[in-house]
């Protein structure tokens, strides 16, 4: 008899699972997509979506059903009208939803600003390879990639010769990082915290890095003062426009360097940091991470995932850890992988700082 009864009720969630994924298929073509339903859609060569629709299994190394069961799974197996997002394209070579990537933040200069500039090399790869395993144990179904986030333009309270309150890392550090990323077999990011100047000024500077199939970006609303306060003294903010004058140049150079899909992480922990988050763009080009990038005890971490990137989606969501900062109110400690992975969406960047 306890036999037959766990029989019928593993029937009935793999019953429940299947309802919910082909209603999750039937929900992407309900909306703004176009053409057959046994295809994802996305826009072929625009951002707008307004040319001829091409259909994802057309590309090489597609499967359209792995990618909306992954997506279903980021929100915990049940859809609904926020996760997953509808409009979320992909094409071949796309790091998301098939990886989980699992960063190290920071600056070789600096101890102040996360765990690259606190240890030696080989003490932070045995670190790394540590959360790499652990994350992989907590969820067997993705693979970890591991990643090297550094800060290649730091804000800076003092102007400088610039002017702009933000300093631009050498090339020979920026260089130190990618070199660290693909020892680990990973990948790169660079971050721009903007101070005074503009993402449209410091973005091209980076463009040798780029254009490199492993290097991805990263943008700090945090330090970017539009009304000229000082950085550090108050909290920073950009706009949709911003981010989608970043998508673009970043979709602009996959194409023109036939590249796969480059990964922009956007930091968030309060509402102002990012405003009109509604209107930033999808593409196939870039993929986007809104990460949350607060520190405290875990109900206050989660509460600001909720608010601001659960309940403002965009596209793929991120979650910061700090190994100092969130250990310094009880319960004095960091939150475990499997806490993480119990959010909703899972979050498919993990930053250590």
């Amino acid at each position: 008899m306890v036999h037959e009864v766990l029989s019928i009720a593993w029937c009935m969630n793999k019953l429940i699972f299947r309802c919910a994924l082909l209603l999750f298929v039937a929900s992407f073509y309900s909306c703004e997509f176009k053409g057959v339903a046994e295809h994802i859609i996305y826009p072929s060569d625009t951002l707008n979506g307004t040319d001829a629709d091409k259909n994802l299994s057309s590309g090489p190394g597609i499967d359209s059903l792995d990618y909306q069961k992954r997506l279903l799974n980021l929100a915990h197996d049940s859809a609904d009208h926020i996760w997953p997002v509808r409009d979320s394209f992909t094409k071949t070579g796309a790091i998301l939803p098939y990886n989980r990537i699992l960063a190290y933040y920071g600056n070789f200069y600096s101890a102040s600003m996360g765990v690259l500039g606190q240890y030696d090399i080989p003490v932070l790869k045995q670190m790394l390879k540590n959360e790499v395993e652990a994350w992989s144990v907590a969820d067997t179904s993705t693979t970890v990639l591991p990643a090297i986030h550094y800060i290649a333009v730091t804000a800076q309270r003092n102007p400088g010769a610039s002017r702009k309150h933000r300093l631009r890392m050498p090339f020979h550090q920026i260089d130190k990082a990618v070199s660290l990323a693909r020892d680990i077999n990973g990948i790169a990011f660079l971050d721009i915290q903007v101070g005074h100047s503009t993402l449209m000024e410091e973005v091209p500077e980076l463009e040798k890095y780029l254009v490199q199939s492993d290097i991805h970006l990263g943008i700090d609303p945090e330090w970017s003062m539009k009304d000229g306060a000082i950085p550090g003294k108050k909290v920073g903010t950009i706009d949709a426009s911003d981010i989608n004058w970043v998508i673009d140049y970043l979709a602009s150079i996959v194409k023109q360097n036939n590249l796969p899909p480059k990964v922009l992480i956007v930091h968030r922990f309060t509402n102002g940091m990012v405003t009109n988050s509604h209107k930033i763009k999808k593409c196939p080009e870039v993929q986007i991470v809104m990460n949350m990038d607060g520190f405290g005890f875990p109900a206050k971490k989660k509460d600001t995932y909720k608010r601001f990137i659960a309940g403002q989606p965009v596209q793929y969501t991120g979650f910061k850890l700090f190994y100092k900062n969130d250990k310094a109110d009880k319960p004095y400690r960091l939150m475990t992988p499997e806490e993480v992975l119990g959010l909703r969406p899972r979050p498919v960047y993990i930053q250590y700082q």
